[in-house]
């Protein structure tokens, strides 16, 4: 009797200590798109997600990557007739289609060929004057481009769709369901510094995210911050001319295309940092307002008070300023 007493003391014991002892946090670490990509999420039976992610990521690539000869986007842009839509892609362009019109046509799907020509896609980089621009607009405006059933319809053969402004984000999005639906109460998803968050994290406290300084040439995200940001259950996504970009001639061009004049563009605003309910959203903003400058992205965002943005600009000096709307929450300790 008093060694069966004992045993359910020492059971009761270890049942109540498991249940107050906190669940350990896994992080998932690797390589998509191009960049890095950070998972980190608690989970009290400890289940490793690693294949699944990998799993989710190969069809995302398989949707949305130029330089995969068989993904949906590569198939569209060497017109390839038999290419069928899934639901990743119609969700993303239904939401690119409601932004162009937010934005004036700032965001574009369809600069793919201004995209390749100056260097920043899967083609070769051409010479670029007016002229070879004046050529390559003919094929932009999302206007020229639509949904029908499970088929893209383009205007012009030689419409081509780059995604790069916006999938990453959406990525983002898709891996935040994933966790959501295996039960994870607390977790961060970030894929090349877009970043949507669930819960606490390991400390218990608001998940903290930094914003890179627009520094040329910083391509490791968070190696040297501007500033620190609460996140608390919404994505943070940033756009910048200093990481993708190159120098001729003595002038700098960006990766960010202009899809009005089809060159990069060019104002004093060196990163946009969204802040907004899905990281789709977050991505899908960032880089349209650096298209539109500092008056015009406070213009947009004037009408959109459910976003909030950190910008970062050059003053006539040179130096750097900060622009930010309410509803960011900062860490004030960094």
């Amino acid at each position: 009797m008093k060694i069966s007493l004992l045993c359910t003391l020492t059971l009761l014991l270890f049942s109540t200590c498991t249940e107050n002892k906190p669940a350990p946090y896994r992080k998932i670490t690797g390589m998509t798109q191009g960049t890095t990509y950070h998972i980190t999420y608690e989970d009290k039976i400890d289940q490793d997600f690693t294949v699944s992610v990998d799993s989710i990521l190969k069809i995302l690539d398989l949707t949305f990557s130029a330089y995969i000869p068989n993904s949906i986007v590569s198939r569209i842009n060497r017109n390839d007739s038999t290419v069928l839509l899934n639901d990743m892609f119609i969700e993303v362009f239904n939401k690119s289609l409601e932004i162009n019109k937010e934005t004036n046509g700032a965001l574009d799907l369809t600069v793919g060929p201004l995209v390749n020509a100056w260097g920043f896609g899967p083609e070769k980089k051409v010479k670029m004057d007016s002229t070879k621009i004046d050529s390559l607009l003919q094929y932009v405006g999302m206007q020229k481009v639509r949904i029908s059933g499970q088929k893209l319809v383009k205007d012009l053969p030689g419409i081509k769709i780059d995604v790069n402004s916006i999938a990453q984000g959406y990525s983002v999005d898709v891996l935040y369901r994933y966790f959501e639906q295996m039960g994870i109460k607390n977790f961060m998803v970030e894929i090349g510094g877009e970043v949507r968050t669930k819960g606490k994290n390991p400390k218990g406290d608001k998940w903290r995210i930094g914003v890179d300084k627009p520094s040329d040439g910083e391509s490791i995200p968070g190696q040297n911050l501007q500033t620190v940001i609460f996140l608390d259950n919404k994505a943070i996504t940033t756009s910048g001319n200093y990481r993708k970009y190159f120098e001729e001639n003595g002038r700098k061009y960006s990766h960010i295309i202009d899809p009005h004049t089809g060159y990069p563009y060019k104002n004093n605003l060196l990163s946009v940092t969204i802040i907004a309910k899905d990281a789709l959203t977050a991505d899908g903003y960032d880089t349209p307002l650096m298209v539109l400058g500092l008056e015009g992205a406070q213009a947009v965002l004037d009408r959109h008070p459910e976003l909030a943005a950190y910008m970062i600009y050059s003053d006539q000096y040179g130096q750097y300023q900060v622009k930010f709307t309410k509803g960011i929450e900062f860490d004030k300790e960094n």
